[in-house]
């Protein structure tokens, strides 16, 4: 084993697993994990890759500002590079990007600016296109431009390709990618296409981008949102040579995220959103074979950083990707029940702190107040800041004192016009 002395150095030869749980018809199917990069995913590459050629251009000088725009983790990877060799960098994300991966961009001193994803391009607040208009407006910055940047495809053609081909010693014959910038499937199919020409690059895409209807029909698919991060897209990225790919299959977000879900439950790996779009597709491609076939399908990214989203099941189920029984009564409006131990609470004798930091804890404004089983009262955002204004040693008062103890109690089996009157009122409704 190497002992390595910089970070930086660990960047790419990553493992890969046979899976053996999954039905891949007679097909062998082979996962490159590329979480396993020190960043976490296989953006680590293209981050150093396109700062290094940065550099060697002269496009970036010492102390100077690195600005990219990024959907998934390509702000990771730079922003790993970046620490390591001195620069500051500033990342711009639309906003439905998992929270944890804006956590790890700060941890890594990434400065972190939110735009809307409900926008396209050509639109001011586009994510892309506040990137290059900020780097024309800062000072010493490089706009490293993944998605036209021939660094990004550069990065696997030179190292992932190669690392396939060595660990499948050339018995490869489909290989299975997403695109977000496009460099990773461009870059991909040019090393096949040098060494083994009959490899077929498959391509994985959400449903709602227009990617694979530009594959297989020759025409943009439908363009719509989705919720995995990372891939699809709503242009044709300069980097994205689409008369490369062979095929492409389009997946609905609640098949990525149910077999990325699954991907961990039978193999033990914790893969990320996009993962589950690729398995989805590679699955696909495996049992419409008649013949036996390696196929390689990457795993970009871990599934630490969705943690708090794919594989949380009251999100998946606010989200309405695991549907629970519906029974036509206020039953349906309850997401947290408390007999599956899913409510937080506070008991009248907690102190106000106390009360505070769950509320903290679980991102939510307000607590049942149980005395054992039983309901007693509710209190609020409002009632904290109302009883702590000017005075925080109530900090140390009970809840009792400050709950709002009148209560109106709905039966879970009424109707759900039963609630409206207590709304209209601007009353709370506690249905028990």
């Amino acid at each position: 084993m190497s002992t390595y002395t910089s970070v930086i150095d660990m960047i790419g030869n990553t493992p890969m697993l046979e899976l053996r749980n999954f039905k891949t018809g007679p097909c062998k199917l082979l996962l490159k994990l590329e979480a396993q990069n020190p960043g976490g995913s296989i953006k680590d590459r293209i981050g150093l890759s396109m700062i290094v050629a940065a550099e060697q251009a002269g496009d970036i000088q010492p102390g100077g500002t690195i600005i990219e725009a990024t959907a998934g983790s390509t702000g990771l990877g730079l922003a790993l590079v970046a620490a390591q060799q001195g620069y500051k960098i500033l990342v711009i994300v639309p906003d439905k990007m998992s929270q944890e991966k804006i956590f790890h961009l700060n941890a890594l001193g990434a400065q972190v600016m939110m735009t809307r994803s409900d926008v396209t391009k050509g639109h001011p607040e586009y994510y892309q296109d506040v990137a290059e208009r900020l780097s024309g407006e800062m000072a010493n910055s490089f706009w490293v431009n993944q998605f036209a940047n021939p660094a990004n495809p550069a990065a696997h053609e030179q190292g992932t390709g190669p690392e396939i081909w060595e660990q499948t010693n050339g018995q490869i014959d489909a290989m299975v990618c997403g695109v977000g910038s496009g460099g990773t499937i461009a870059g991909l199919a040019r090393f096949f296409k040098g060494v083994k020409p009959s490899v077929e690059m498959i391509l994985a895409d959400p449903e709602g981008s227009i990617l694979a209807g530009l594959v297989n029909d020759g025409e943009a698919g439908e363009l719509g949102s989705w919720v995995v991060e990372g891939i699809g897209e709503d242009f044709v990225p300069p980097n994205c040579d689409i008369d490369l790919i062979t095929k492409a299959y389009t997946i609905p977000d609640y098949e990525s995220l149910a077999t990325a879900r699954e991907l961990l439950s039978i193999e033990g790996v914790l893969a990320g959103s996009s993962t589950g779009t690729l398995l989805s597709a590679a699955l696909r491609y495996c049992r419409e074979q008649t013949s036996a076939k390696t196929v390689v399908c990457l795993m970009p990214d871990s599934g630490n950083k969705y943690l708090s989203k794919m594989f949380n099941d009251f999100w998946m189920t606010d989200q309405g990707f695991i549907q629970r029984p519906q029974h036509g009564d206020l039953r349906d409006l309850i997401s947290r029940p408390f007999d599956d131990r899913a409510v937080v609470s506070a008991s009248p004798d907690d102190t106000l702190l106390s009360a505070y930091g769950r509320m903290r804890m679980a991102d939510v404004s307000q607590l049942p107040v149980l005395d054992g089983d039983r309901i007693v009262g509710i209190i609020d955002g409002s009632d904290l800041l109302l009883s702590l204004y000017q005075n925080q040693e109530r900090f140390a008062d009970p809840v009792s004192d400050y709950m709002t103890d009148r209560l109106e109690m709905l039966a879970p089996e009424e109707p759900m016009e039963s609630l409206l009157p207590i709304l209209r009122a601007d009353r709370v409704a506690i249905i028990v």
